[in-house]
């Protein structure tokens, strides 16, 4: 009896550790599927990636100024090919590197300090572009364009190494959706040839590519096939002509879709984004109130909870007197809400210089001030509390005033750990103009199929000014001003020439950007500002010398300052003369006044 059972409990015994064993390597043989899987989706996709790459160098690298002009231009055009369909990748991992070999054929500025200004001679696709196809060569500018951008490419090509996680594949899955929409769709990157729809073309089929590497994260088989669908649907309504294109049906009716399907995509994949960019990681509309990470944007990275009782604490300051030195002037002041939060005068007071700009959609940028010379709101309001001609005051005053009155210090020592700081003063003020962002026009609400009331007129001004009027190179779509999509890292500075009267006959003679670091090539730039709110914000400019949109219409279609005729080496406008009809013109004003909020009262 004994032996029996002693026995069966060896026999027992054994079979568990079989088993045990057995479950043991079946583990192992699992992890190793998994690494093995892991691996072969990353060595497809740095294949992919490389494959383009040397494509585009070598026919880059088979461009000779000694040879037959028509057989440089295809060379270049294959080349240019590949670059795009790389850029989904590229873009993604080599931000920097893309934004040279993408950039406008525009001189390189870097001014982190005075005394180290870096003006730097442009390269890039753009450059070898406007050199070959422009009808004038510069051979010295078009040799070194091709030698640093070939090197460049060659340079990112031996150093591939793809570490990314799902999470990674899906957001630069949504920043190339998101570039198409705002600057693939208006020739921003190829001012010359105009390819820009085409090559939004070869950017939708490297998603497909890269969807299909993935195929093995769908749990739903279908979804892979709606997405294909999809792709293949884009690609059929890019395949257009340039000015015919309607860009309004596309973003519509593609651009929202694949947004959707990025947010099914990461429930399907079960994906947990560690963090949100620029834009939520739940967006599923370009256009909407839910589409931007406001702490993005803000200068403030801790301590941000109970935010919406933070904004409301903001706005109380806001529109407090108390802040200003002599208890006459509150933000309010000059930024009234009823008109979009400028104050409707030419400048605020005849000390003045520059116009009051909009707050609507300002904090949704990186750099304040028509001169771009604050990093952020909390930095931009140091420059309001200290200027003699606003509230000549300084941070110690407003700290006082906060402390003083006993509702704001109760509020800032429930809300923020230290209490009343002046950053934690300025953080809350700059939480509300952060909140000054409704989405909610005419436009947005027809492009999100919340109402079907926009017209042909002003449907025609959005595709004029996406495409044919090249507004959109510099006001770039959702927020239609100069922060650049789809990482919304820099505001852009344009010298565009505004003259110093209505009449048209003298430059003014601010010098903009120039005063911060005396850069000669500087002179007369400004921040794009958004225009968004455009019927309520009069007069326009950064002087405010036009008085309605008509005028401001009519000063771009003539080519901006070169057009009337003023020494400008450095415009930045893309062409000397739009060429756009009476009608045309019309269309565009009427596009722009569909970009008014819900709710404001508009001012006739």
């Amino acid at each position: 009896m004994n032996i029996h059972l002693n026995f069966i409990f060896k026999a027992k015994t054994y079979t568990l550790g079989v088993c045990l064993l057995l479950l043991s390597v079946s583990c192992i043989n699992n992890k190793k599927n998994e690494i093995k899987e892991l691996n072969t989706k990353t060595d497809k996709l740095e294949n992919l990636y490389s494959n383009h790459l040397v494509m585009a160098y070598q026919y880059l690298d088979s461009i000779n100024i000694k040879n037959n002009a028509d057989a440089n231009k295809r060379h270049y055009i294959n080349s240019r090919k590949h670059f795009k369909k790389s850029e989904p990748i590229l873009s993604y991992i080599e931000k920097e590197n893309y934004k040279s070999l993408n950039s406008p054929n525009l001189l390189r500025i870097q001014e982190e300090d005075p005394t180290d200004i870096k003006i730097n001679q442009p390269i890039g696709y753009q450059v070898i572009e406007e050199n070959l196809f422009s009808g004038s060569m510069d051979s010295l500018a078009l040799s070194r364009a091709l030698k640093v951008t070939s090197g460049r490419l060659k340079l990112i090509g031996n150093n591939i190494d793809l570490n990314f996680k799902d999470y990674h594949v899906l957001w630069l899955v949504r920043d190339a959706v998101i570039r198409t929409a705002t600057t693939g769709l208006s020739n921003f990157d190829s001012p010359v040839l105009g390819e820009s729809l085409k090559e939004s073309i070869y950017v939708s089929n490297t998603l497909k590519d890269i969807l299909t590497i993935y195929q093995k994260n769908f749990k739903n088989k279908a979804l892979l096939e709606t997405w294909r669908i999809e792709l293949d649907n884009s690609i059929t309504a890019l395949d257009a002509d340039f000015e015919k294109f309607d860009r309004y049906e596309f973003i519509k009716n593609h651009t929202n879709k694949q947004l959707e399907l990025i947010k099914v995509t990461q429930d399907d994949w079960d994906i947990e984004f560690p963090f949100e960019l620029a834009f939520k990681n739940n967006i599923t509309r370009l256009f909407s109130d839910n589409t931007f990470n406001l702490d993005y944007f803000s200068d403030y990275k801790n301590d941000t909870t109970h935010l919406s009782t933070k904004i409301e604490l903001g706005k109380q300051l806001f529109n407090d007197k108390r802040l200003s030195i002599k208890n006459n002037m509150s933000c309010a002041t000059c930024h009234i809400k009823e008109k979009a939060f400028t104050d409707g005068k030419t400048t605020f007071n005849e000390n003045l210089k520059r116009n009051t700009p909009t707050l609507t959609y300002a904090g949704l940028q990186k750099s304040f001030f028509f001169d771009n010379r604050s990093g952020s709101l909390e930095g931009q309001i140091v420059g309001v509390v200290t200027n003699h001609d606003e509230f000549n005051s300084n941070l110690q005053h407003i700290v006082d005033v906060v402390k003083k009155d006993i509702n704001y210090s109760k509020g800032f020592d429930s809300l923020y750990k230290r209490g009343a700081t002046d950053m934690n003063i300025r953080h809350s003020i700059a939480s509300y103009v952060r909140s000054l962002n409704n989405f909610n026009s005419k436009f947005d609400n027809n492009i999100n199929g919340k109402e079907n009331n926009i017209n042909k007129i002003e449907k025609k001004g959005f595709n004029l000014f996406m495409g044919k009027a090249a507004c959109a190179t510099c006001h770039f779509p959702p927020l239609f001003n100069g922060t650049v999509p789809p990482n919304f890292s820099e505001s852009e500075l344009e010298i565009i020439g505004v003259p110093k009267t209505k009449e048209n006959k003298t430059l003014d003679d601010d010098l903009g950007r120039y005063y911060l670091f005396n850069t000669p090539e500087r002179k007369g730039a400004f921040k794009t500002p958004t225009i968004r709110n455009i019927e309520l914000t009069k007069p326009y400019m950064h002087n405010g010398v036009y008085e309605s949109l008509e005028q401001v219409m009519d000063f771009y279609n003539k080519g901006g300052g070169v057009g009337l005729g003023f020494d400008l080496p450095h415009q930045t406008l893309p062409f000397d003369n739009l060429n756009l009809t009476q009608d045309e013109q019309t269309a565009i004003i009427a596009f722009m006044k569909t970009l008014t909020d819900e709710g404001s009262n508009k001012i006739k």
